[in-house]
């Protein structure tokens, strides 16, 4: 089913053009009318590999989490032969939710409307009083699977059955990640941050994908870095955003005596960013999960070698949470409401080959998987 025409599709890649140095962005009509967050949700998030949570979460049998990809409610459980499972989070019998957050089943998943039961592997194992029933078999009311993977010791979830593996979409991301994460699988959840912004999940997103505005914008950022030494390089579905720590005191948080001298970041698409900050070993995930056509909401999760953060660890997300946040989300916030008026249609990427830490080639790429969405959903 279309989610847009012809017309729409036209309109928002207008000005696009695959050569970065002479194209536009999209149009920013994209950016607040409700249809296209419909098409987005149908073409992107419901067919695109959305993180879940670190494995540490289902190691043990039993151990589930729930979650929900832009209205479709799922699990994931580790069944008792140790295999990972997702599921629709779903009753067969009345539709019920059958599970909320995280915990650990015993043998059985129980829906607690009607207790229907059902086994870790899905299969209707009681359904009270049904004996009765003509043509009942328990084998059609199975519940329903969803695609579920790890990757890098992370745990992802697709609603497309057809989709390919993460690690076939992304090449060498894993080898990348695990190159400067050798740790990761050892790391555990040790705080996250939450935001509600005003602004669409694409501006958020187009502002993380360039390091232009940063000495502008963010002072403390560029004396924690070596800004000679950022470099984005785009691939298929991800991009890379890499630095070197800085070599003098910073303002931002003290990484004296740090064993990370790096500072490595990934763009995964649609929505999902994967971070190695400089310091003792760590690791971040941040997520930008649309709410409505200017409303988007960010969780940010921090991995550290204890699941009590020691004052350093505290002092980097007193940073990101009161400095870097408030300053890039008065920037997003800003060019959301830039949007809405007529005088902005689209604007010029500055591409910059001899300096790709300030160049915007990252937000081309983005926008060129956004519009490749668009132009599926306008059936063309």
């Amino acid at each position: 089913m279309k989610t847009l025409t012809s017309e729409d599709y036209q309109r928002a890649s207008s000005g696009y053009d695959p050569v970065p140095e002479r194209s536009y962005s999209i149009d920013s009509e994209s950016y607040s009318d409700p249809k296209f967050l419909k098409a987005e949700q149908c073409e992107v998030f419901h067919k695109t590999w959305q993180f879940l949570c670190h494995e540490e979460k289902l190691r043990e049998p039993g151990s589930y989490i729930a979650d929900e990809i832009q209205g479709q409610g799922i699990f994931a459980v580790r069944d008792a032969k140790g295999e990972l499972r997702a599921f629709y989070n779903v009753c067969k019998h009345r539709a019920h939710e059958l599970v909320k957050g995280e915990g650990k089943f015993t043998t059985v998943i129980t829906c607690p409307y009607h207790a229907w039961a059902y086994g870790l592997d899905g299969q209707l194992r009681t359904a009270r009083h049904s004996d009765g029933l003509e043509g009942f078999e328990k084998s059609d009311f199975c519940l329903t699977p969803v695609r579920i993977e790890t990757f890098c010791s992370l745990v992802f979830v697709n609603l497309d059955p057809d989709a390919s593996s993460l690690a076939e979409q992304t090449q060498d991301l894993a080898e990348e990640i695990t190159g400067y994460a050798p740790d990761i699988a050892s790391l555990t959840f040790a705080h996250r941050l939450t935001y509600k912004i005003k602004a669409n999940w694409k501006t958020v997103i187009d502002n993380f994908l360039e390091c232009y505005h940063c000495s502008i914008a963010h002072k403390d950022f560029v004396s924690l870095v070596e800004m000679d030494t950022y470099k984005i390089t785009t691939h298929g579905i991800y991009s890379s955003h890499m630095a070197k720590a800085g070599r003098r005191e910073n303002t931002a948080f003290t990484i004296r005596n740090a064993s990370l001298t790096d500072h490595a970041v990934w763009y995964l698409w649609p929505n999902i960013t994967l971070l190695r900050y400089p310091g003792r070993s760590n690791f971040m995930v941040w997520r930008f999960i649309p709410v409505g056509p200017e409303e988007t909401y960010e969780i940010f999760d921090f991995f550290f070698e204890d699941d009590q953060p020691n004052d350093t660890e505290k002092d980097i997300i007193r940073y990101i949470d009161e400095i870097l946040q408030v300053e890039d989300i008065n920037l997003v916030e800003s060019v959301q409401r830039g949007m809405r008026t007529p005088a902005f249609q689209h604007g010029r990427y500055v591409i910059d080959k001899n300096e790709p830490g300030l160049s915007e080639h990252g937000v081309h790429h983005f926008h060129g998987l956004v519009l490749d969405a668009y132009r599926r959903a306008a059936g063309q």
